[in-house]
């Protein structure tokens, strides 16, 4: 839930054409965001099922987590209302325009909240729809209205909230979360502050304007940038630690070492672009950001596919 849309509007960008009511409230859900998230939640479903689960299982739970993660980005747009007109990249958002007020978005939050605990409970589990309850308050609560505006922190614990897609997902299938689960939920969390702060980089002027500590505000780039370097590595060391504990194939620890290599390359480039000093044109932080989505994306379709094409390992 803490993914950023890689089609935000930039100030160069040229302001949309006029959405109609309905194109606004689904503009407050964030749906590029939410695209990103599922891409975790299937591939786990699939692990957990050790092949594919019902297509029925599947659309509920996708249902679910989308109103789910809808909720918790409107009750974050409402709440940002604020600093997001302060930001060229966020200035356009439909509560920062007025097309919807700060009341109609709180009762639509609400309404998604309700609406996406009752589904999953009903049609997946209780489980899932209480971890999926759980990671509303945590971005909504923990995130935007704790931790966003007092510390440079905010993206690593408020991040954790992006990881409860892979513990639905898990749940939705077993009815329990195991330790693969925790495992996979761990290379979200270290994946996300490698994901975001290259952005907080580009973005630097916009988030210090608005008053928002990210760390490449309130830091130096080669603080962040070394930052960066070890989430890196702890978050392959997590996907590699999968390896064991679930255990899985030759296509998965292939697909986590390669692409694990390359996340790590494309980190620490970026660190020694920011140890000689190099502006944010040179540092180009934001191919580590766009890379990081491709790897969750090739990473999690390794997971999807390893139980389906099962290769042992020795």
């Amino acid at each position: 839930m803490t993914a950023i849309d890689p089609t935000a509007r930039t100030s160069t960008s040229p302001a949309p054409a006029k959405r109609s009511k309905a194109a606004a409230y689904l503009a407050l859900t964030k749906p590029r965001i939410i695209e990103l998230l599922l891409v975790t939640t299937v591939p786990v479903m699939f692990l957990a099922h050790k092949g594919i689960p019902s297509l029925w299982l599947i659309v509920a739970t996708l249902v679910g987590g989308s109103l789910s993660a809808g909720a918790a980005n409107t009750f974050n747009c409402v709440y940002d209302r604020d600093i997001d007109a302060e930001m060229h990249r966020t200035s356009n958002r439909p509560m920062v325009t007025g097309e919807i007020t700060p009341r109609e978005g709180v009762v639509f939050g609400l309404v998604l909240t309700v609406v996406s605990t009752a589904w999953l409970a009903v049609f997946v589990n209780v489980l899932s729809a209480a971890l999926s309850l759980g990671a509303i308050v945590m971005y909504a609560v923990g995130y935007t209205m704790l931790l966003k505006r007092r510390t440079s922190q905010n993206i690593v614990w408020g991040g954790a909230a992006g990881c409860m897609p892979v513990l639905i997902g898990w749940s939705a299938v077993t009815n329990s979360v195991s330790w693969s689960a925790v495992v996979l939920f761990l290379v979200i969390f270290f994946w996300t502050p490698p994901h975001y702060w290259p952005l907080s980089m580009r973005f630097k002027d916009d988030y210090a304007a608005a008053g928002v500590p990210m760390a490449p505000v309130v830091r130096d780039f080669v603080v962040v940038a070394r930052q960066v370097v070890v989430y890196s590595w702890l978050m392959v060391a997590a996907s590699l630690a999968l390896v064991w504990v679930n255990p899985m194939g030759w296509l998965y620890l292939v697909t986590a070492v390669l692409c694990g290599g390359m996340f790590v390359a494309e980190a620490h480039r970026l660190l020694r672009a920011a140890k000689v000093g190099a502006g944010p044109k040179v540092l180009k932080p934001m191919r580590l950001f766009h890379f990081s989505i491709t790897y969750v994306g090739i990473l999690f379709l390794g997971v999807a596919l390893d139980p389906l094409l099962y290769l042992p390992i020795g």
